[in-house]
């Protein structure tokens, strides 16, 4: 059947290429981008199948007047795929006030505008799928990447939270968890903190275990993509990647020894 889809960061990586595989399989697209020339060769290749349209995700009024036009325009919701965001790259002590809430801003504020104002729609057809793009630093943590952590972590809480109470009403809720892809994620979308030279050999190093990972082809998503927005029962977490799993596996189960450990003070605690 038929879906419509609105896809947020439309212009490039992930975001972009989405669009294009739900457009050629036939299916509707609401492309956001902040600049729509960044998304007109959308609009030349699909036509009418493709709605453009301005979205600045850290106004919130703007994303509620962004899903309602979607709405009225195709007529239905199905799917909703909050992908927009950017890293942020610095040590914790190197980054701004600034930096943090404009990271918080868009990575987290951004997607819950987005999902708060499609729920009800979601809820008044009795159906739809909330996608929400996270990371594998979502489930885990790198030094010097602390607050784009910080904010995948939020995002995971409010999707997970969000899924036990929307399930009622026939609305699904995934979240991606991307590894390392040659995007434009960590490069001119990036945001790098002011340096503080105490740091430049952790970074290095970070960056050289960094390096090491086996990089992700962005267009081997889109079959994946696809899968996740027309299971019937979608999962509230998957992978995107061959690094993501075994990373997790090994960051739990280091988690769960060191609990165990301390897991007699932990019951004299009880009292």
């Amino acid at each position: 059947m038929q879906k419509t889809i609105l896809i947020t960061g439309a212009s490039r990586g992930f975001g972009n290429i989405w669009a294009k595989a739900f457009l050629k399989r036939g299916d509707h697209v609401i492309a956001t981008a902040r600049n729509l020339k960044h998304i007109e060769n959308l609009v030349e290749e699909f036509g009418d199948a493709v709605l453009p349209l301005q979205l600045d995700v850290t106004r919130r009024d703007q994303c509620f007047e962004v899903v309602e036009k979607a709405y009225q325009h195709f007529q239905k919701l199905d799917v909703v795929i909050n992908n927009a965001g950017y890293g942020l790259f610095g040590a914790i002590e190197e980054t701004s006030e600034q930096e943090v809430r404009d990271q918080f801003d868009t990575n987290v504020f951004g997607s819950l505008w987005i999902t708060q104002a499609a729920i009800p729609i979601m809820k008044k057809q009795g159906k739809g799928h909330i996608i929400q793009v996270s990371s594998i630093l979502g489930l885990s943590v790198a030094p010097t990447m602390g607050i784009y952590s910080a904010s995948k972590w939020a995002v995971e809480a409010i999707n997970e939270s969000m899924a036990g109470e929307v399930k009622a009403f026939g609305i699904s809720t995934t979240l991606i968890e991307p590894n390392r892809y040659d995007t434009e994620w960590a490069g001119l979308s990036a945001v790098h903190s002011e340096k503080i030279a105490d740091y430049d050999g952790l970074k290095s190093a970070v960056f050289s275990q960094i390096q090491k990972l086996p990089s992700g082809d962005p267009k081997a998503t889109a079959e994946a993509i696809l899968k996740i927005a027309d299971a019937a029962t979608p999962p509230l977490r998957v992978f995107f990647g061959k690094v993501g799993l075994p990373w997790v596996k090994n960051v739990y189960a280091e988690r769960l020894s060191l609990w165990e450990q301390w897991s007699e003070l932990s019951e004299a605690a009880q009292g």
